[in-house]
This record gives C-alpha cells, structure tokens and sequence, in this order.
C-alpha cells in the first residue's frame, strides 16, 4: 500500500504487523462456558442426522400407502359403478326381449297386415319342386 503526498514512510503492511509488539494474547482455556463454544459434537449430529432420515422414511411409507388406499378406493367405486350399469342393462335387455316376442309374434303381424296393409289370404298355393 502506498502513501502519497505523506510522510508517513513507505513500508508494506508485513511490516507494520511484525514491527508492532503484541498486546494481547489469546490463551486456550477452560471455563464454564466451553463446552458451549466447541459447538455441536460429530455423535450428536449424526444422530440427529439417523432421526430425521427415520421421520423421512416413514412419511414416505405413510404417504405411499395412503395413495394406495385411495387408488383402491377409487377402484372399487368405479366397480361398484359399472357393476349397477351392468344391472341396468340387464333388466333393459330383459324387458327389449319380452317387447320383441310381443312385436313379433305371428298373430300381431298377420292383424297388422290384414287391417292396416290390406293383405289377404292366399287362396290357391302352387309348389314348384325341382328335380
């Protein structure tokens, strides 16, 4: 570092550090409050460290399977769902059947084409056999 326009003389700061004698010292001791000032010790904190991988481990599991409980609960709707579609269906398909044999049947369509259409009877029958 330089001075200009001083006259303070020109000295690197190693210098300066080394020149000045040492008014205090630092000595290592005890006291009440030193095991406060160590800070937190490696066993402490690499059980600190296995709880809270612990306390991960088991939301992940209790997370897992409440998503699996939900899956199987929307499963079972969706079943519970298509099984009354299939019900219904049935009793459909029930009574579309008993309505096709009502429709069907040879004496309602031999009245409709009587009254309705105008037919009649066939008189003669010719059959035709070939050898």
């Amino acid at each position: 570092m330089r001075y200009e326009g001083n006259l303070a003389p020109q000295l690197e700061e190693s210098a300066w550090v080394s020149a000045r004698p040492a008014v205090f010292t630092s000595v290592k001791g005890g006291g009440l409050d030193a095991a406060v000032r160590e800070g937190v010790s490696p066993s402490f904190f690499s059980k600190v460290v296995l709880i809270v991988a612990i306390i991960f481990a088991l939301c992940a599991i209790g997370m897992a399977r409440v998503t699996l409980t939900a899956g199987t609960v929307a499963m079972l709707q969706a079943n519970d769902e298509v099984s009354s579609q299939i019900k219904d269906l049935r009793t459909l398909n029930a009574d579309l059947r008993i309505e096709r044999s009502l429709f069907s049947g040879s004496e309602r369509i031999g009245r409709i084409a009587t009254q309705n259409l105008g037919m009649v009877h066939a008189s003669e029958v010719d059959c035709l056999t070939l050898d």
